[in-house]
């Protein structure tokens, strides 16, 4: 039996929380950084996704979940990657498209983020466990 197995659901939830909050920092500092380079903020979103799922997988697959029996590495990250483009990417996109009037573009980022975040933990689980409930 390795590390890992067996973990409770608030485990999970805890440490998807701390994986979380570090997607949302590198998300929101390459989203700022590709900004200040003047990068268009759609762009400058679907990229600062891009990096910010690429280390959640890496870090949730390996010390938030407990990887299916039939766990294969291409399969989980695509069916991450397809769930997190749906979730994520499209809350914080439409976010970032709809609320800049009414919140401006970094508060709007924000909120596409949280949004994203509650409801990735699901798709996450589904991924990498094979499972969701």
């Amino acid at each position: 039996m390795s590390e890992g197995e067996n973990r409770t659901l608030s485990a999970k939830l805890g440490r998807f929380a701390v994986v979380g909050v570090l997607n949302t920092v590198i998300d929101f500092a390459t989203f700022t950084a590709l900004i200040a380079l003047s990068f268009a903020p759609l762009l400058a979103n679907f990229l600062g996704w891009a990096v910010a799922v690429i280390f959640s997988f890496a870090v949730n697959s390996r010390w938030t979940f407990e990887r299916a029996e039939r766990f294969s590495l291409h399969r989980a990250f695509a069916k991450f990657a397809v769930s997190g483009s749906i979730i994520s990417l499209g809350s914080s996109t439409l976010a970032v498209y709809l609320l800049p009037p009414l919140t401006g573009l970094f508060a709007a980022k924000l909120i596409g983020i949280v949004i994203g975040a509650i409801l990735n933990f699901f798709a996450a689980r589904w991924s990498i466990e094979d499972r969701i409930v």
